[in-house]
């Protein structure tokens, strides 16, 4: 986000396919949420060359844009992001959310089994127990109980199969230091934040990808056992319904969490888009079934062969994409009056 033109930035060119989709696809309205660090310093040029391009694109910006807690939408994580609503000209606009309660901790985690009490985890990441489950937040994440403001497709499954559970094997002695730490307080070995069960986890992190170094995020300590938390854990800190599978290795299904908006997050901003529209939502009768989860094993080798492509496809696209993508830079560019780079 440095330069001139922060637009003309190689490294934001999804943010130009954003504005190019909604450009083609003119939706009545847009939403684009992003880190919160995006409204500071030198990076709010960027912000607001976004603003200026929706605008030419024929959306008024809902401002001021708002910072929104996922902490103050049912999500039981500090979680701070960004949020843009557009809104096509012509139509009524909505409104930012208003917060609107809060779970913890416990709330979230708390009746999950102990993944390490069960040697099969330490193979594979699901097992067939049963437990109980007594919070309201917990109880509809399991399926066990209607939740009124979900209007999704009622998913069939197993609510007594533990999933996305493979476990992390910990020394002796990280895990004599996991239980030294105050909950509410950061390991000061590994750096890693103990959750307290009263209390609101720390914001979730991706980690990197696999062309810069495929680093796992810091991942928070359990509240009460000596470990870290596992995947499931974390989709239950971040609202996700148990029915919801991730990749089975502790990777990749923490990026896939740490890289996405809060379910319950976005349907508070959902619900007040479906507002402005007049619309009364209701639950489709469909139910469906969790398909085959076998892809959620697959390596990148796996994936190649299994839809028959090389395995360095993605690569090759990227590098064949260069060209077509600094086209649409420059497209995106010249969205913004030439004015506002006069200095």
């Amino acid at each position: 986000m440095i330069g001139k033109r922060a637009l003309d930035d190689p490294r934001n060119q999804l943010v130009f396919h954003y504005v190019r989709l909604v450009k083609e696809l003119k939706p009545k309205y847009c939403v684009f949420e992003n880190v919160k660090g995006l409204t500071l310093g030198a990076h709010s040029k960027f912000l607001q060359e976004l603003i200026d391009a929706l605008s030419e694109a024929g959306y008024e910006i809902l401002l001021p844009y708002k910072v929104l807690n996922a902490a103050d939408f049912g999500v039981p994580q500090q979680r701070h992001r960004l949020f843009l609503i557009g809104t096509r000209r012509g139509q009524k606009a909505p409104v930012y959310p208003e917060p609107t309660i809060r779970v913890t901790v416990a709330d979230a985690i708390s009746d999950l089994p102990d993944a390490d009490t069960f040697a099969e985890l330490k193979e594979t990441d699901e097992v067939a127990t049963k437990w109980r489950t007594k919070s309201e937040y917990a109880r509809r994440l399991r399926g066990l109980e209607d939740d009124p403001e979900n209007f999704g497709y009622l998913r069939k499954f197993n609510p007594n199969f533990l999933t996305s559970s493979l476990r992390t094997e910990h020394t002796e002695i990280s895990k004599s230091r996991f239980v030294a730490t105050e909950p509410g307080t950061t390991e000061p070995v590994s750096r890693f934040h103990k959750l307290k069960l009263g209390g609101l986890c720390n914001t979730l992190r991706a980690g990197t990808d696999s062309a810069r170094g495929a680093f796992t995020s810091a991942r928070p300590i359990h509240p009460i056992f000596p470990r870290v938390i596992t995947v499931r854990e974390a989709a239950r800190l971040h609202s996700y319904p148990d029915w919801f599978r991730f990749h089975v290795t502790k990777w990749h299904g923490f990026r896939q969490i740490g890289n996405s908006v809060p379910p319950h997050l976005g349907r508070a901003v959902g619900r007040e888009i479906l507002k402005a529209l007049g619309k009364t939502a209701s639950r489709p009768a469909k139910v469906v079934i969790n398909p085959d989860d076998g892809l959620l094993r697959l390596d990148m080798s796996a994936a190649a062969r299994r839809f028959e492509v090389k395995h360095d496809v993605i690569a090759q696209r990227l590098r064949k994409g260069i060209e077509q993508n600094n086209k649409l830079t420059r497209e995106i560019v010249e969205m913004v009056p030439k004015e506002e780079y006069a200095s």
